[in-house]
């Protein structure tokens, strides 16, 4: 695999001789700090140029960063309707390298300056970037919860709890898991980043998807959490269920005493609701 150094290398190269490439910028976890290094990082780079037709006319000019074993071009997908007027290019390589690549317009520079916090500029030809930015990963850390955000959040997972018990009661299993998955879990991980944030503070992240929040968690809260994934059959979806009621409402209590809330009735009329159904 390539090194980083020569992957910069690489990508300044190509763009110091390209007259069409203005401005060279990185954003994502390569320069974020706080994110641990390793061979699976993306490089996410943007080019902004002065001719878009000329890039993504062909790619044949993609062949210079080496050999591919796939591509996606988004922008020129079905499947992703297009929400910004740049093209993106993303490519693994035979040696593993990953790279995100966004050619912008350089009518587009102040857009893509405010695009993301996590962000810096490696090449500048024309000066035209009179403040850069100090990469930060402050849009992504844990928030202290409002009175009325954390009982939203209470009133989402116990609301949509009955929606997943409905569905395994109608042995409708993909109906529940839905429900498990993209609502009640978001929420659960909600209260556990705000657990965490009453325990340490408000000024780090957990990163993309939860993937550090572990670290963050006793051994029974891990555990707990584990078991809310185990959702192949009707009775695991059950116990996934529980398991997942169990830490909520441990972790929502905890937030809500140590943050001066009170803790809302859903929990109790909604597992009588289920346990009365159930019977």
């Amino acid at each position: 695999m390539r090194t980083e150094k020569e992957m910069f290398d690489l990508f300044l190269n190509i763009a110091k001789v390209d007259e069409r490439i203005r401005v060279v910028g990185m954003e994502g976890s390569r320069t974020n700090i706080n994110v641990p290094k390793d061979d699976f990082q993306d490089y996410d780079m943007s080019y902004i140029v002065t001719d878009m037709e000329s890039f993504t006319n062909n790619d044949n000019w993609l062949d210079v960063f080496g050999k591919r074993i796939i591509i996606q071009k988004p922008e020129a997908m079905d499947l992703f309707p297009p929400e910004l007027d740049w093209f993106s290019y993303l490519m693994i390589f035979e040696d593993g390298i990953k790279i995100d690549l966004s050619i912008i317009p350089l009518e587009m520079l102040d857009e893509y300056l405010k695009s993301d916090k996590l962000l810096k500029i490696l090449l500048d030809k024309d000066g035209l970037v009179l403040n850069p930015p100090t990469p930060t990963d402050k849009d992504y850390w844990i928030y202290k919860p409002s009175v009325e955000f954390f009982d939203d959040c209470c009133n989402e997972f116990w609301f949509v709890s009955t929606y997943i018990a409905k569905g395994l009661f109608r042995d409708e299993l993909l109906y529940a898991c839905f429900h498990m998955e993209q609502i009640a879990r978001v929420q659960l991980f909600n209260m556990l980043s705000w657990k965490i944030g009453v325990e340490h503070g408000y000024n780090f992240s957990i990163g993309k998807h939860n993937k550090y929040i572990k670290k963050h968690l006793t051994e029974n809260e891990w555990n707990l959490l584990m078991k809310t994934f185990r959702m192949d059959s009707i009775d695991s979806c059950w116990t996934a269920l529980k398991s997942a009621h169990q830490l909520f409402r441990q972790t929502s209590k905890y937030v809500a005493e140590k943050l001066n809330y009170n803790y809302p009735d859903y929990d109790v009329q909604v597992t009588e609701y289920i346990s009365r159904h159930g019977e």
